[in-house]
């Protein structure tokens, strides 16, 4: 997969109060999946190895009852989780997902992870599905913590005062442990293994928790996991001059109400007018602006002059502070 061209996909403006002479704009960057496959691989077939066999079940059934899980309630929500993998990379555009005709496989049915399967099973989903590659959910586990915890607070009560807690809990945590595994039948290689923990709160309804959070919950992580496969962001912070000084204070407000519409273009123009005056005591500030504005617009080099010149000309400290961060991405080609 090649590496995405950098440029930022969308820029989300915060101001801080009013009186500040001060702002800021949060930038978000593309950065490289953290699952990089090969060009050649388009189809991936998935299948569901959570669930236990049937002479498991009496030992599921304990489990179930010590950890707070509904019974019978991991095997539908296991398939949730396929069901989010399938949105999540069929929806992207660049994938194929397949679904074989033996959707499940017998597993250990607990957060014990199994053996990897025989490359003779993994050759034959592929083969049946057509796919390059097979996506296995090896274990899928969930539990809340809404028993325990009432529990615990109901014992600690009777304990402390001698009587029961009359506190009535109004939300309950859940969460899934999963175990994934990505089998490469060409060169009989693990591509990806991956140990999964999603959670989700929920809002209790008449004292309990509602029938389709395990499901949600479920289907979420199905879809978290599926983002390893696709470039993701990271979020930074740029600081700005909201107000100038001086006889061009009053212009120097008026670029700064520019950038509060996304005007970004004119507020350069405006700035550039302050910053090529260098008898400006603004000049500084808006040397600066104007470099996070290119910045905005995805100029990184242009942005690096017009940092350089606020220190170098008017003595800026956030302008040199910036430049050294602007010298950094590019040498780390961002």
């Amino acid at each position: 997969m090649k590496k995405p061209q950098l440029f930022i996909y969308f820029v989300v403006f915060l101001l801080l109060v009013s009186c500040a002479s001060s702002g800021y704009v949060h930038l978000n960057y593309p950065q490289d999946p953290e699952l990089i496959l090969p060009s050649d691989i388009d189809d991936i077939a998935v299948v569901n190895r959570s669930l236990t066999t049937e002479e498991d079940a009496s030992n599921k059934t304990l489990e179930s009852v010590a950890t707070g899980e509904i019974m019978g309630s991991d095997k539908l929500a296991s398939d949730e989780a396929i069901k989010g993998i399938f949105d999540g990379l069929q929806n992207k555009g660049r994938f194929r997902v397949a679904i074989p005709s033996e959707l499940r496989l017998a597993g250990t049915g607990t957060r014990l992870t199994p053996d990897i399967l025989s490359w003779e099973t993994v050759n034959e989903i592929c083969d049946e599905t057509g796919a390059d590659v097979l996506l296995v959910l090896e274990t899928f586990d969930s539990n809340s913590d809404f028993v325990l915890n009432t529990a615990i607070e109901q014992v600690t009560s009777t304990i402390q005062t001698g009587k029961p807690s009359g506190r009535i809990p109004q939300r309950a945590r859940v969460n899934v442990k999963s175990y994934w595994r990505l089998y490469d039948p060409e060169s009989k290689t693990i591509i990806d293994q991956f140990q999964q923990t999603y959670l989700m709160h929920f809002d209790l309804l008449n004292g309990a928790i509602p029938f389709t959070a395990l499901p949600e919950t479920a289907y979420e992580a199905g879809l978290e996991y599926s983002r390893r496969f696709f470039p993701g962001f990271y979020r930074v912070r740029r600081d700005m001059y909201k107000k100038g000084k001086g006889r061009d204070k009053h212009q120097f407000e008026i670029g700064w109400r520019r950038t509060e519409v996304a005007n970004w273009t004119e507020a350069i123009e405006i700035w550039t007018k302050i910053a090529n005056n260098t008898s400006s005591k603004s000049a500084g500030r808006a040397a600066y602006n104007i470099a996070v504005s290119h910045e905005v617009l995805g100029n990184t080099d242009l942005a690096l002059q017009w940092a350089q010149r606020s220190y170098q000309d008017y003595g800026d400290k956030m302008a040199r502070d910036y430049a050294k961060i602007l010298l950094k991405r590019k040498r780390w080609g961002l």
